[in-house]
């Protein structure tokens, strides 16, 4: 993804973005990313924060591209409403409100979660919470609240994410020891006080600031997007030659596609591969049948018995 720097850099002073804690929060493992400190605080290279906004926008980009799923991770007061947006907009995944333990490590039992906030909400749309007494219906009322409270964001999340985005990893420390024990790659807003080790892709940049988060979220959502309106871009180029009956371009339009997908998307894409190929077959077929009935039968005359 293309940025301008000089602009960039413009956009993060006046955001705030260089602006780090207080000399007695900081943490030394953050010393490479420290330009100096005025007056007790720690100020952050932007510079730095540049070229990490870059590799982090191509990797989130290379993500979407593949058709695959990132999650947002923002439960501080500051970053929830703009996290949530983001998500939303970028037809992600979220979680602002608090982290359950396990929702990345013990994903079967939070998928059973999302089926009964399903089972309940369907309840309460066909009628059944009608024929309850007010007490079991207050009590379903309540659990479907709190469901929807920590599940809202998860809800469509039907595997785990490819790649989370952090603001303060510091504070989503259980979000950050869940995505490394299974290896799900982690984009970051770091600040002077946070420990950038377990970071895949560090951004060095105040993570407390509200205009800070939003322009650092803006940029990394421009890169979600982009990402996947070329996913989008090479399905549509599918079923276009779906519809048209251009069954071989289908299928090399589907190869493009997965080239670089992982293993458990290429078995759906082969699916589709294969499905694609039966009915160009199909339609062969039926075209045969066409002409065949479309030639002259010739009549057999029955040999006349001669006595």
């Amino acid at each position: 993804m293309e940025l301008d720097t000089q602009t960039l850099i413009k956009q993060l002073l006046e955001a705030g973005v260089h602006f780090g804690h207080q000399k007695n929060k900081w943490n030394p493992k953050m010393k490479e990313y420290i330009f100096t400190q005025k007056s007790g605080i720690y100020i952050i290279d932007l510079q730095q924060t540049v070229d990490a906004l870059k590799k982090a926008c191509d990797f989130i980009s290379s993500v979407t591209t593949k058709g695959e799923g990132i999650l947002f991770v923002g439960t501080k007061k500051q970053a929830k409403d703009i996290i949530k947006e983001a998500a939303e907009s970028s037809n992600n995944y979220y979680v602002v409100n608090r982290w359950l333990g396990g929702l990345l490590t013990n994903f079967g039992t939070i998928r059973k979660s999302v089926a009964r906030y399903d089972n309940i909400e369907a309840m309460k749309t066909d009628g059944t919470f009608d024929k309850l007494s007010k007490k079991e219906a207050s009590q379903l009322n309540k659990e479907l609240l709190k469901l929807k409270k920590n599940l809202d964001g998860v809800r469509k999340m039907k595997k785990l994410p490819d790649a989370l985005f952090i603001i303060d990893p510091m504070r989503e420390t259980i979000a950050v020891k869940e995505a490394v024990k299974l290896k799900i790659p982690i984009v970051a807003l770091v600040d002077t006080n946070c420990d950038p080790g377990l970071i895949d892709y560090v951004i060095p940049g105040n993570d407390d600031a509200i205009r800070a988060i939003k322009l650092i979220t803006g940029i990394i959502l421009e890169a979600a997007t982009k990402g996947r309106i070329d996913f989008v871009a090479g399905v549509e180029k599918v079923v276009t030659a779906k519809a048209e009956g251009k069954v071989t371009e289908a299928i090399d339009a589907s190869k493009e596609i997965i080239e670089s997908m992982p293993e458990d998307k290429l078995v759906e894409e082969a699916e589709v591969i294969e499905k694609l190929a039966r009915h160009g077959k199909k339609d062969e077929k039926i075209e045969e049948e066409k002409i065949i009935k479309k030639k002259p039968q010739i009549k057999r005359q029955r040999p006349i018995k001669r006595g």
